[in-house]
C-alpha cells in the first residue's frame, strides 16, 4: 500500500494547500483625456480579470501628476463602490488584482504601489516574480534602504526611482532598470504625465494593447479586460518592450527585445487566462481544445462519455470528444455563488467543500464509464474528492486525462508552486497517483504536445514547471515569505 499521509499536511495556519496553481495577479492601465472616467474603466477591467486575482485589488488614478488611490484585501465587487470610484477622478489610471505567490496576503501588499520621490509620484502594477529580488533588496538595504511592503514588485519601483534621478525620462530610468532586472514582469507604470507599459525579456507573462473609440490607450493582461470596456485590441507588448503614452501619443522602445528567449508560461493556455482571451495571437479557447484532442490521441479509452471539470476543463473535454467520437456529456453543475475559498470550522465540513463547489449530474454519468478532463493535478487532493462525488454518482469506470503534462518542480516566475514536495508528480509514478485519487487510469498530456497548443505564438513556451529547465538562474532563497522571515533567521 502507498503512503497517504501527505493527504494530511496543512500550511501552519492549518489550510490545506492550493490545489490549484494560482497565477499572481493582472494589471489594467488606461490613458485618456477626461471623456473616459479612467476609475470606472479600471473597475470594469479589473471584474474581467478577477479570475487573475482575488485576495486583493486597487485602483490609483492620476490627475495631471497628483495621484489618488483605494485598494483592499477582497474581491473587486468588494473593495470598491460608486462612491470609491466617484473620488478617484484623473486623466490616467494603474489598476490591479492580486493573488500572492511573493509576500504575504496582507494589505500593505496591495497593489498598485504608489511611492511619491523628488520627481513625482509613481504608482505601478506587477504581475510576475522577479528571480533576483532577494539580491537587490538586500543590496539596497545595505545603502539604507526602507522598504514598507514584502512584494518583490517594490524592489522594480525603487530600482526604477533611482535610476531617474540621473535619467533624462522615466522611460529611460525603466530601460536602464530592466538591466537590473530578471525574472517575469510585466508591468503598467504612470508617472507624473506618463503610463507606460513593459515587458520583461522572456515574455513570461502577457501584456496586450487596445484602444477606445475617444482615443485612450488601455493596457492589459488580458485581451479580455480590453473587451469589457469597449477598447478595440491593437497588439500585444512584445517581449522586452517598452511603450509610452502620453500626450504627444503613443511610441515603443524595443531595445531590450530579442535579448532573450522567448518564453512564455504555457500554463497561461491551460488554466490561468479566460477562454476568450487571445494572447500573442492566439485563442486560448482553441488551445485548451486541442489540449483535449492531443489527449485524445496520446492516452485513447473505451468509454460512453466525456466530461470536464468546470470551468477551465470545459473546453479540453470537448477537444477530447470531438477527436476521440465519444459523447460529450455535462457532468458538473458549479455553484457560482460561492468564493474562491469555504471556509469552515472543521475537518468534516472541509472535507465537503467540493460538495458545495461542484455537484454531478447523475443522469449523465450513472452507470456510465466516463473520461474525466482536468486542466492539472498538483497535490490530488481535490481530484480525488471529485473522482469520489463520481463514484457516488454511479459511474462504472473513471478514466481520467489531464491537458498538462505533470508537475514536478518549483516556478519562480509567478505562480505559487514553490515547494517541489508538495506535488503529486514529483514523488509518486503516474501509476501511483491513478491509485491514490482513485481512477481505472490516467494520462497526462506530454511536454512534447503541450508546446504546441497555440497557433500562432511565435517562440517557445516556459515548461520548468514540467522539468523543462529554467530560463534563467534559480534563486537561492525563493519562498513566497523570503521576506519576512524572523529576526533570528536573517542572514546579514
Amino acid at each position: 500500500m502507498l503512503n497517504h499521509s501527505y493527504w494530511n499536511s496543512k500550511e501552519p495556519n492549518g489550510i490545506e494547500p492550493a490545489e490549484k496553481p494560482h497565477e499572481e495577479c493582472g494589471v489594467f492601465g488606461l490613458y485618456g483625456d477626461d471623456v473616459m472616467p479612467p476609475a470606472y474603466a479600471a473597475y470594469n477591467g479589473l471584474l474581467a480579470l478577477q479570475h487573475r486575482g482575488q485576495e486583493s485589488c486597487g485602483i490609483a488614478v492620476n490627475d495631471r501628476g497628483v495621484v489618488s488611490y483605494h485598494k483592499d484585501m477582497g474581491l473587486v465587487s468588494e473593495v470598491f463602490h460608486p462612491k470609491d470610484l466617484d473620488k478617484l477622478s484623473g486623466q490616467m489610471c494603474v489598476s490591479h488584482v492580486r493573488y500572492s505567490t511573493a509576500g504575504d496576503s496582507v494589505p500593505e501588499n496591495a497593489q498598485p504601489l504608489v511611492m511619491r520621490y523628488i520627481k513625482g509620484t509613481l504608482a505601478i502594477a506587477h504581475n510576475g516574480n522577479l528571480t533576483n529580488a532577494h539580491e537587490i533588496r538586500r543590496e539596497l538595504e545595505h545603502r539604507g534602504a526602507i522598504f514598507q511592503t514584502t512584494i518583490d514588485s517594490e524592489v522594480i519601483a525603487y530600482i526604477i526611482a533611482r535610476e531617474r534621478m540621473h535619467s533624462g525620462s522615466i522611460e529611460e530610468a525603466v530601460s536602464a532598470a530592466m538591466d537590473r532586472l530578471v525574472g517575469a514582469y510585466s508591468l503598467v507604470i504612470s508617472s507624473p504625465s506618463k503610463l507606460i507599459a513593459v515587458r520583461d525579456p522572456h515574455g513570461f507573462r502577457p501584456l496586450c494593447m487596445g484602444h477606445l473609440k475617444d482615443g485612450s490607450v488601455v493596457f492589459a493582461s488580458e485581451s479580455c479586460a480590453l473587451d469589457a470596456i469597449g477598447a478595440e485590441f491593437d497588439r500585444d507588448i512584445l517581449p522586452g518592450e517598452i511603450v509610452v503614452a502620453d500626450k504627444n501619443g503613443v511610441r515603443s522602445d524595443t531595445s531590450h527585445c530579442g535579448k532573450a528567449e522567448k518564453r512564455l508560461c504555457v500554463f497561461e493556455f491551460i488554466y490561468f487566462a479566460r477562454p476568450d482571451s487571445v494572447i500573442d495571437g492566439s485563442s486560448v479557447h482553441i488551445a485548451r481544445q486541442r489540449a483535449g484532442a492531443f489527449l485524445a490521441l496520446e492516452h485513447p479509452v473505451q468509454a460512453d462519455i466525456v466530461i470536464g471539470v468546470p470551468d477551465s476543463g470545459l473546453d479540453a473535454a470537448m477537444g477530447y470528444a470531438r477527436q476521440s467520437g465519444i459523447p460529450y456529456g455535462m457532468g458538473f453543475i458549479k455553484n457560482k455563488y460561492i468564493g474562491r475559498t469555504f471556509i469552515s470550522p472543521t475537518q468534516d465540513m472541509r472535507e465537503n467543500e467540493v460538495n458545495i463547489k461542484l455537484n454531478p449530474i447523475r443522469s449523465v454519468v450513472e452507470g456510465k464509464r466516463v473520461v474525466l478532463i482536468d486542466d492539472s493535478i498538483v497535490r490530488g487532493t481535490t481530484c480525488r474528492r471529485t473522482i469520489d462525488l463520481l463514484r457516488r454518482a454511479g459511474a462504472k469506470e473513471i478514466h481520467m486525462r489531464v491537458s498538462a503534462p505533470p508537475f514536478v518542480s518549483e516556478c519562480y516566475y509567478g505562480t505559487d508552486i514553490d515547494d517541489k514536495n508538495k506535488l503529486i508528480a514529483n514523488h509518486h509514478t503516474v501509476e501511483e497517483i491513478a491509485e491514490i485519487i482513485g481512477v481505472d487510469s490516467l494520462g497526462y498530456l506530454s511536454i512534447e504536445d503541450v508546446v504546441k497548443l497555440a497557433d500562432n505564438t511565435q517562440g517557445g513556451f516556459c515548461t520548468a514547471c514540467f522539468g523543462g529547465g529554467y530560463p534563467t538562474a534559480v534563486p537561492q532563497d525563493s519562498g513566497k515569505d523570503r521576506f519576512e522571515c524572523k529576526i533570528s533567521e536573517r542572514k546579514a
